[in-house]
């Protein structure tokens, strides 16, 4: 009786515990999300039982709750350096940075679950870092509507934030103290591969999953070839064989596909054009979102097994491209700043879509296209994978930044940049950009009204700089990083984000009748200014008619304009 009692005991303490590991998404029977409670309550368990699983916190996000990172590592370490040195690949996944689409959330909870439980191998020279959800406030305000175009799960989060942002457009602004930590999570791990995993909108297509990878020309060196020519080969091939069709990430007029697409611009607002200024590896897996959640689910899981399978294998390839293409990286003199499609070449996808067709709207009596599901096709399409330097950027020895513009240095400091500071008052010889012009939106994105179509000169100036203010020398891992920020040209400078518009604004100025006076003084004592006011007027019949024109004219080729005004802030220290 007594044995029979112990193995009673014994067996339901074995099903608790088994019952305990079960998610919320396996016990509504593939139809409902785990909250994040649900979400960090079941890690904490994993944690508790499991010596290959670790949590470690990281600061507060804009919902007040703080952003973690639960890793998985064979030999129980935990230290990222040692990682490295032993050749490890390093996966870092994202989840839920669109809560409303989150079968990631749901797939790595199972995933390490099963890892730790032996049901799924992780192979021994790869770690796993699963960021459980990224967009914690947008996980917080749950509803069932928000995703019209979704499939399930039954309720799931808000796209916004706690600031309703985007925080897949925040990689560089950082707007958020979601964003700013995911910086510091992303450097104390220097990922060689990032997943962060999606749900599409769009078109209607017979693909589950499609994936959206760093473009490789962009990504650049070795590690971009090798990603390109090898490594997402193997990704297709080994999905292929689990029976998911994989796509590119679908990028196309509703209408006609036939014309192909263009691979997706990703910037480094977003999470892959970031992680390629590191040389990462980044991937968007989009699930499609009319497919049912279970399919979307089990291709997500699928997709991370893939990720680490081919890692395992192909670890030694990973780390040496990347190694070297960091090193080429820190050796060049120049390097690309902006891009554009090259329509000479392109890659071939079969895609496999459904005919369109119009009938009748329930809504406005008119016609209305829709996808016919009874009309499937496999079609051969273009993909336009391949991209050119708009332009390139020579690198200078160091880039200089006044101690005042804090903001920047902040991100920079975060972003593990070198700054050394001045130790005394100096006065160098830099270059110095002119913001010559610049349009400006007139409805906001993303909290900002960015700039673009910007226009600069480059003069040299010397400048007087105070002890504390910072020299940023080049040769450093972070170069690429900074030449996006830091060059005002770039597509998400940290100039077209606003961060310098006070230099957009003159300070001082005159009172007319007052400064009709000194600059008539001016002109007699400088008369290569008064030279340069008649050749104005000579060209411009305009200005030649507008007096108050001509006195601006003066004024800003005189010492009282204040040389602050238009100068960007941030100076070349340049051979």
């Amino acid at each position: 009786m007594k044995f029979i009692t112990l193995l009673s005991f014994f067996l339901s303490t074995q099903i608790l515990w088994a019952q305990s590991f079960i998610t919320p998404y396996e016990r509504s029977k593939n139809e409902e999300t785990a909250t994040y409670q649900q979400c960090i309550e079941f890690y904490k368990l994993l944690e508790k039982q499991f010596p290959t699983i670790k949590r470690k916190v990281f600061g507060l996000t804009d919902s007040g709750m703080p952003l973690e990172i639960v890793m998985y590592s064979a030999d129980k370490q935990f230290d990222p350096l040692k990682w490295h040195k032993q050749g490890k690949v390093v996966i870092l996944v994202n989840n839920g940075i669109h809560p409303g689409e989150p079968d990631g959330i749901d797939a790595s909870m199972m995933l390490l679950r099963d890892i730790v439980t032996n049901k799924t191998k992780l192979p021994s020279n790869v770690v796993l870092a699963v960021i459980p959800i990224y967009n914690i406030g947008g996980s917080l305000n749950r509803t069932a509507f928000s995703r019209v175009n979704q499939n399930g799960p039954k309720e799931y989060g808000f796209r916004g934030n706690a600031q309703n942002l985007d925080l897949n457009r925040d990689f560089i602004k950082n707007d958020s103290r979601n964003a700013r930590e995911f910086s510091k999570i992303f450097h104390f791990l220097n990922p060689d591969i990032f997943i962060d995993n999606h749900v599409s909108d769009g078109a209607d297509y017979q693909h589950t999953m499609t994936l959206l990878t760093t473009q490789h020309n962009k990504l650049g060196g070795q590690i971009g070839t090798y990603m390109n020519e090898v490594f997402e080969p193997m990704i297709y091939g080994d999905m292929k064989k689990k029976g998911w069709n994989l796509i590119p990430y679908v990028n196309f007029e509703i209408s006609n596909p036939e014309r192909g697409w263009v691979a997706y611009f990703e910037g480094p607002r977003y999470s892959s054009g970031y992680a390629a200024l590191f040389q990462t590896m980044a991937f968007v897996p989009e699930t499609h979102m009319l497919k049912p959640y279970a399919e979307r689910v089990k291709s997500t899981y699928d997709l991370m097994v893939s990720f680490a399978n081919i890692a395992s294998k192909e670890a030694a390839q990973i780390k040496e491209k990347r190694k070297n293409s960091r090193e080429e990286m820190q050796k060049a003199t120049q390097l690309p700043l902006n891009w554009k499609v090259d329509t000479t070449k392109w890659q071939t996808v079969t895609f496999e879509g459904y005919e369109t067709g119009k009938k009748r709207s329930i809504v406005t009596g008119m016609d209305r296209m829709y996808y016919d599901r009874t009309k499937p096709y496999s079609k051969d399409i273009r993909f336009f994978n391949f991209f050119q330097p708009a332009s390139f950027i020579q690198k200078p020895i160091a880039y200089v930044i006044p101690q005042g513009w804090h903001e920047v240095i902040d991100l920079l400091r975060n972003n593990h940049v070198q700054l050394t500071p001045l130790k005394k008052d100096t006065v160098l010889t830099l270059e110095v950009y002119k913001i010559d012009d610049t349009k400006t939106q007139t409805r906001p994105y993303e909290k900002h009204y960015r700039h673009f179509d910007t226009k600069i000169s480059t003069i040299k100036q010397q400048i007087a700089l105070r002890k504390g203010d910072l020299l940023i020398y080049t040769g450093q891992p972070a170069d690429r990083f900074l030449m996006e920020v830091l060059e005002p040209l770039g597509d998400d400078s940290y100039f077209s984000w606003n961060f310098f518009d006070a230099i957009l604004q003159q300070k001082e100025g005159y009172s007319s009748y007052r400064w009709e006076d000194v600059a008539g003084e001016f002109i007699t004592n400088n008369p290569n200014i008064r030279k340069l006011l008649d050749q104005k007027k000579a060209d411009d019949p305009k200005f030649a008619a507008n007096a108050a024109a001509q006195l601006d004219f003066v004024y800003k080729n005189s010492p009282y304009y204040e040389p602050a005004h238009m100068r960007y802030p941030v100076f070349r220290l340049v051979k």
